[in-house]
């Protein structure tokens, strides 16, 4: 830093910046620096842009993705869970359409003996979040203390809820100003901002539900590869055991998108009815999950037996909400059908997650509120047969104003032909 004279309190913001437009490395105290300086409000917003950019295109070296990410973990408080009673493992999935996993996986993993503690999110655009479905049930609420998070996993063994104001708050920051800037998908961004979190939840293993496809944030294998790599790095780097499996979104998971159904089909996959690849998603990650607590149990025999279920309804209780209760329901519906007699060749997941979006299920910006009920039921899947005129979407909404911007999404996201698809594989790859 020689060559740099300092600001008062630290280095020259401006100077750190020209070092990453001009592709150099910046040292781990100046790295330390920077996360602190801007977590703390001694940064101008324009600066950290101008820097966020340059890393957009210039990247992180390996020893500064470490600091970033470091420095991100140490903006606020580390949840210690060592007290909770049982090996403390989670899920972090990158977002899909229909992906409603946690709701199942929280539940079956703790039934096998693990503490669960899944700090989720908010849904933006087409993919949804899981505390948006869940809080479709009625008196549940996402908000819980670290001394509430602690006490459930102690006595239920799982928790959803949302990540308090203490963990990572530098990432809070970050991510906003990501958000506006046009650099949310840099690679060591998105990685640093997803671990730096995980990590700080305080748990002691983490797999990484990495999904590739069209209804993904991850569109190519190879990208998703780098990104499932960059993660479990920082993980294990962190002391957290951590692998990752890479799982097909090119096609909704499960039938049900949007809040509330969601938490319908969810249960009934705990009630062992569920459509077969969310079974087939859900059990594998919960394998992983068991394989890297150390716990010697299969998570089929708790989803069979019933056990789930009962952690479920114990973990919607604990949390306000009654798993009882009638879940909201659209007022209007309208159908999409099959153009013709075939197989049907290509639901695009990317297409119905914007159409439930438009619906009402998802937001534009976070602070859009969203409909519990809307949503779309998929009454096909590709590799099944149909009949012209058949319906294949059952779209639900609020109102009928929204119907026509769904039908508009949905316009060439199917395909049906003489043909069945090609079989591909839900579970792509693994990385550990």
């Amino acid at each position: 830093m020689a060559d740099r004279p300092p600001a008062p309190g630290g280095p020259a913001v401006v100077d750190l910046i020209h070092v990453k437009r001009d592709g150099g490395t910046l040292a781990a105290d100046e790295v330390r620096w920077l996360i602190d300086a801007y977590t703390g409000g001694q940064i101008a917003d324009e600066q950290m842009s101008a820097l966020l950019m340059a890393i957009f295109f210039r990247g992180l070296a390996p020893a500064e993705l470490r600091e970033w990410t470091a420095a991100m973990i140490a903006s606020g408080e580390r949840l210690d869970l060592s007290g909770v009673g049982r090996p403390t493992v989670d899920k972090h999935s990158t977002g899909g359409v229909g992906d409603k996993v946690s709701l199942i996986l929280a539940p079956l993993v703790a039934a096998c003996g693990a503490a669960v503690p899944q700090l989720s999110g908010r849904g933006l655009g087409h993919t949804g979040g899981t505390l948006d479905k869940l809080e479709s049930i009625p008196g549940w609420r996402a908000a819980l203390s670290p001394a509430e998070m602690t006490a459930m996993l102690s006595t239920v063994g799982a928790v959803i809820c949302a990540a308090g104001a203490g963990l990572a708050p530098a990432d809070r920051k970050l991510y906003a100003l990501r958000d506006v800037t046009g650099t949310v998908e840099s690679i060591p961004l998105i990685a640093s901002s997803i671990m730096s979190k995980k990590i700080a939840e305080g748990t002691a293993a983490l797999v990484l539900d990495v999904k590739v496809g069209s209804g993904a944030f991850m569109t190519d294998l190879d990208s998703a590869r780098e990104l499932a790599r960059t993660m479990v790095t920082l993980g294990t780097e962190q002391g957290v055991r951590t692998s990752a499996l890479l799982t097909a979104m090119d096609v909704p998971l499960g039938r049900a998108v949007g809040n509330a159904l969601e938490v319908e089909e969810s249960v009934a996959v705990l009630r062992g009815q569920g459509p077969a690849d969310l079974v087939e998603v859900t059990l594998a990650l919960a394998r992983e999950m068991l394989a890297l607590a150390g716990i010697d149990a299969d998570p089929a025999d708790a989803l069979a037996d019933g056990r789930a279920l009962a952690v479920y309804r114990e973990m919607i209780a604990g949390q306000g909400g009654d798993p009882d209760a009638e879940l909201p329901r659209a007022a209007v519906t309208d159908v999409v059908t099959a153009p013709a007699a075939g197989w049907l060749r290509r639901l695009d997941a990317r297409a119905v997650g914007v159409a439930a979006w438009r619906l009402g299920a998802g937001r534009a910006r976070k602070e859009d509120p969203v409909s519990a009920a809307a949503g779309i039921i998929c009454h096909a899947k590709p590799g099944e047969k149909v009949e012209a005129g058949q319906p294949l979407l059952e779209l639900r909404a609020d109102r009928d104003a929204v119907l026509a911007g769904a039908h508009a999404a949905l316009d060439g996201a199917i395909d049906v032909g003489p043909e069945p698809p090609a079989a591909s594989a839900l579970i792509i790859d693994r990385i550990s």
